[in-house]
């Protein structure tokens, strides 16, 4: 026989058959949990661009069905022209937001260099404010109302607190182009979810029926109806009250009107900023000596944001779960709270989820308590 050579062990010699230290199951289930905490920790930076790649493909997903029914199935294809598209959804409004700042900018670099020269007295409106009126009034003649104020305001800024515009100009380029890098993201994340979206969603039903059985199928399909109504409904709902407040600024004789309305309809996506923009404005029109029109503007849109809210928002944020007033606001503050913009549209569907399983959970709770009775019924009519 030939003589097998046996290696040193640092640890003693190994057993040919023993008891595992950790069971092979025990360590499936830590070595999963390991990988999970692990990609949490490398990944989460991915997490807001993935989610709003969700959401955009969820409430765009029957456009997208057409485009690829057009193309004879080709995903790829459909998925890179749904790309494009898109972009210029998003690019085409920047151009346009863009060249009107710059022309906004300009006039603005026209009037400093005016005021500069002769300086700007006090508007009779800023004297009328209530309450703070008289202070803003004495600051603006120290600052504005002498010729070369504006030379000397810069140069107090620029002298004194270099070192917070640096900072802040920093700041403003960081948040640029983290923005920059987060839209990137989210279209790559895009491009895929419009191609591999059907195979990836089998999958998760597989996994979800194992998980819920009975179940899964009545509250997975509440997250993409809600998705869905929650986009359209807060874009229908934005558009028309900038629309609506619009015309009502432009009626009651604000400048701007035009702009007025476009701020109102952005701020109007979030809760409260509706309120918050006709409010201001009927400020500014009672100060400057409109009050008829100011107090007009102000019941104006406090009758139509009544409306709004208590009957179209919450007919259409929500889907299929017709979410009342009370769990809609909650889910819209939270989200926005939590995760900023994109929360407008995850908060009501994470809301949406939890009303699903708190009625499916009384409607078990109903069945079990009328099984017995139903029962007792059975056996009665059985018996006569």
């Amino acid at each position: 026989m030939r003589n097998i050579r046996q290696e040193p062990r640092l640890l003693g010699a190994a057993r040919t058959t023993g008891v595992a230290l950790i069971s092979s199951i025990s360590a499936a289930r830590w070595l999963l949990l390991l990988v999970i905490v692990a990609g949490i920790y490398f990944f989460h930076g991915f997490v807001v661009p993935v989610l709003a790649a969700l959401v955009i493909a969820t409430a765009s997903w029957p456009l997208f069905c057409r485009l690829r029914r057009a193309l004879n199935g080709q995903r790829t294809l459909a998925a890179a022209i749904a790309i494009l598209l898109i972009l210029a959804f998003i690019i085409v409004p920047i151009m346009f937001a863009v060249t009107y700042a710059f022309q906004e900018v300009r006039e603005w670099i026209g009037w400093a260099v005016a005021t500069n020269k002769t300086g700007a007295p006090v508007p009779d409106w800023i004297r009328a404010l209530p309450v703070v009126g008289e202070w803003v009034a004495n600051r603006w003649t120290q600052l504005l109302d002498h010729p070369g104020a504006i030379g000397e305001v810069t140069q107090i800024i620029s002298g004194a607190n270099i070192g917070n515009i640096y900072r802040v100009a920093l700041a403003a380029g960081g948040a640029a182009f983290h923005l920059l890098l987060t839209m990137l993201f989210m279209l790559i994340a895009l491009f895929f979810i419009y191609r591999d979206g059907e195979s990836f969603l089998s999958q998760v039903d597989s996994i979800g029926e194992r998980i819920l059985p009975m179940r899964w199928e009545r509250i997975s399909r509440i997250v993409p109806a809600t998705i869905s109504s929650t986009v359209t409904g807060m874009t229908l709902i934005a558009i028309g009250e900038g629309i609506v407040l619009g015309i009502a600024y432009w009626i009651a004789g604000v400048p701007s009107a035009v702009t007025l309305g476009v701020l109102t309809g952005l701020m109007a996506l979030f809760p409260g900023g509706a309120p918050l923009a006709f409010t201001l404005v009927s400020i500014y029109l009672v100060a400057s000596g409109s009050a008829v029109a100011g107090i007009a503007l102000f019941l104006w849109g406090s009758i139509e944001l009544f409306i709004v809210d208590k009957t179209l928002r919450p007919k259409l944020v929500g889907g299929p779960i017709k979410l009342p007033f009370l769990p809609t606001f909650f889910g819209l503050i939270g989200g926005v709270k939590t995760m900023g913009f994109l929360g407008l549209f995850i908060g009501p569907v994470l809301m949406a989820l939890l009303v699903a399983i708190w009625r499916e959970w009384v409607r078990e709770v109903e069945m079990t308590e009328e099984a017995p009775v139903i029962q007792k019924t059975a056996e009665k009519t059985a018996a006569e």
